[in-house]
C-alpha cells in the first residue's frame, strides 16, 4: 500500500500506469508506430480509437480488415492506459460490407503494394476461382476464409475491455458482422443497418442477429433482407442510443467518458460476467453454422444465377435488381465500388 493511499480524490479513476505503487512504474510505453491499410489507430486519454479508413470505398472490407482489426484490439487490450475502445468509420458511413471489386469482380487487386495474402486460402484469386460456377466448389476453402474474417471481427466481443461501435450513414451486409460483435452500439438516428444479401447470395456469417435482437425480430429482418433505421435499431434494443446525426459525436464521447471513468479491472470483470451468459447462448456455434450457410448460399442455383447475372451486367446492376423492388435501392447509393 502506498504511503499516500486514500489521500487522492477518486484515485480509482486513474489508468494502470498512475501512482507510485503502479505495476507499470518506470516502464516505458511501447513505441509502436505501426500503420495499417484499412484503418487508423490512436489513443487519446483512456480511449483507443479505431477508425476504418477507406472512405472512397465505403470502408469496404478487404482481406486485411479482420487481421488489422484484431491486431489493434489486442494492442488496446495490452495498453494499461486504455479503458475502452471505439470503432467508427471515416466518410459517409461505417462500413458497406465486402469489397466486391476485390473479392469477385477483379479477382484480387489490393490498393497498393504486394498482396500479403497471395497463395493462401484468403487469396482473392483463389476465392474467385472457388466461386466459379464451372468449377467444383470446395466448401472448406470457403469456410477457411470466412471463419478467419469472423474471428477477426469477433475480437470486439472477446476483447478483455469494453468495445463500442459508433455507426453513421450505413452499416450493412458484412459491416453488420463487425458492428454486432461490439459490446455497445450507438448510432445516428438515420443510419441504415441491415443485411440485404439474405434476399439472395448471403447469410450473415457472424450469426449475431438473434443474440442481439431475439428470435422474432432477427427473423423479421433476415427473412426479408430489410434494414432498420438507427431510430428503429434503438427502439428494438440493438443500439443503446440513436441521437440525431449532428449529435452523434457528442453523445458518443459522453458514453466513452462515462465508461472510461471505471477502473479497468472492474470493466474486465463486468464484461467477463456478462459475456459468460452470451457465450452460453451459443454464439460460437451460431457463427460456425452461419459461416457454412453463407458459403452454401453463394453456391445454390439461385446464388449462381445472381453471380452469373453480375458477371454480365455488373454487381451494381444485380444489386439494384435485387433491392429496388423492396424500396431500398436508392438508399444504397453510398458505395463505390460495389460492396456487400
Amino acid at each position: 500500500m502506498s504511503e499516500q493511499a486514500g489521500t487522492q480524490p477518486a484515485g480509482w479513476r486513474d489508468d494502470l500506469t498512475s501512482g507510485r505503487n503502479s505495476l507499470f512504474a518506470g516502464r516505458r510505453p511501447a513505441d509502436n508506430t505501426e500503420t495499417y491499410r484499412t484503418l487508423t489507430y490512436e489513443v487519446t486519454g483512456h480511449i483507443a480509437r479505431i477508425t476504418f479508413n477507406r472512405p472512397e470505398q465505403g470502408n469496404a472490407i478487404t482481406a486485411d480488415t479482420p487481421v488489422e482489426l484484431a491486431r489493434v484490439v489486442e494492442r488496446a487490450d495490452l495498453d494499461p492506459r486504455v479503458h475502452v475502445m471505439v470503432v467508427s468509420g471515416r466518410g459517409k458511413g461505417f462500413c458497406g460490407g465486402y469489397d466486391l471489386s476485390i473479392f469477385a469482380e477483379n479477382g484480387g487487386k489490393p490498393d497498393s503494394g504486394p498482396d500479403p495474402h497471395e497463395g493462401t486460402v484468403v487469396d482473392p484469386v483463389v476465392q474467385a476461382r472457388n466461386h466459379d460456377p464451372s468449377r467444383t466448389w470446395d466448401p472448406m476453402i470457403d469456410y477457411a476464409m470466412m471463419s478467419r474474417f469472423n474471428r477477426g471481427f469477433a475480437s470486439l466481443l472477446h476483447a478483455d475491455k469494453p468495445t463500442v461501435a459508433k455507426l453513421h450513414g450505413f452499416a450493412v451486409a458484412g459491416g453488420t458482422d463487425i458492428a454486432l460483435y461490439a459490446d455497445q452500439i450507438i448510432c445516428a438516428d438515420d443510419t441504415k443497418i441491415g443485411y440485404p444479401p439474405t434476399r439472395v447470395w448471403g447469410i450473415p456469417a457472424a450469426g449475431m442477429w438473434a443474440h442481439r435482437l431475439g428470435d422474432q425480430r432477427a427473423k423479421r429482418l433476415l427473412f426479408t433482407g430489410d434494414c432498420l433505421s438507427g431510430k428503429q435499431a434503438h427502439e428494438w434494443g440493438l443500439a443503446v442510443e440513436a441521437p440525431p446525426a449532428d449529435e452523434l459525436d457528442e453523445r458518443t464521447e459522453d458514453l466513452l467518458q462515462r465508461i472510461s471513468r471505471v477502473p479497468i479491472n472492474q470493466l474486465i470483470m463486468s464484461k467477463l460476467a456478462l459475456n459468460s451468459a452470451l457465450l452460453t447462448q451459443g454464439v460460437g456455434n451460431s457463427g460456425m453454422i452461419s459461416t457454412v450457410f453463407d458459403g452454401i448460399s453463394r453456391h445454390t442455383r439461385e446464388g449462381y444465377e445472381f453471380q452469373n447475372r453480375s458477371a454480365t451486367v455488373g454487381f451494381r446492376e444485380s444489386v439494384r435488381e435485387r433491392d429496388e423492388i423492396n424500396g431500398d435501392w436508392k438508399r444504397t447509393q453510398f458505395q463505390s465500388p460495389p460492396t456487400e
